[in-house]
């Protein structure tokens, strides 16, 4: 790594607050923790498929458009839908595996216990996010379903509110993984010398 340039990619230092697969293994089955680990990392797992569905979806269109002259509203909407939840999932698949953005140019030359209390300052900070996304979102949503809200364009997709359902849904993930991170964080303490 360059000095004085920030960078974005996964940390590799031991004392992540992030656990890998194998810990999460050897976590007790019964927790709390390790559900939630393997419920975020099952939700992760299946959303990712998305991204091969948008592929071809957008493949499938530029095709329409540009050699046949033909495309429709719904299917170009569609793309946009679909990345929704890819998005709003992913994230806490993304927080799950120590996959978010993170400058590591600071957080590498910290301290293992340094980089434990950085990683439960941020999981703190994800939890106050999440719920005031949630909180926020639910008027938001709710007027959308209260006025069927569709696509403004014509041939357009309907029922707007089912991806605007998605907003606390995903915040809601983002949540659970927040939490678990704190605890991981707060166990990673306790056995810090």
């Amino acid at each position: 790594m360059t000095s004085g340039r920030a960078t974005a990619r996964r940390s590799t230092t031991v004392a992540s607050a992030v656990p890998e697969p194998a810990q999460v293994a050897g976590a007790k089955s019964g927790g709390l923790r390790a559900r939630s680990d393997r419920f975020v990392e099952l939700v992760g797992e299946w959303t990712s498929w998305l991204s091969l569905v948008i592929v071809v979806l957008m493949a499938t269109n530029v095709i329409l458009r540009y050699l046949f002259s033909a495309g429709s509203v719904w299917a170009q909407e569609l793309e946009w839908h679909l990345l929704v939840p890819l998005i709003l999932f992913g994230m806490s698949y993304a927080q799950r595996h120590g996959e978010h953005v993170r400058v590591d140019i600071f957080y590498a030359k910290y301290s293992p216990r340094t980089q434990l209390l950085v990683d439960l300052l941020s999981a703190c900070l994800a939890i106050a996010l999440s719920v005031i996304v949630i909180w926020l979102s639910l008027q938001y949503v709710q007027q959308a379903y209260a006025i069927d809200e569709g696509s403004p364009d014509p041939g357009g997709l309907p029922h707007r509110y089912l991806i605007k359902g998605l907003i606390p849904v995903g915040f809601a993930l983002l949540l659970v993984q927040s939490i678990a991170n704190v605890f991981t964080c707060v166990d990673k303490l306790r056995r810090e010398p």
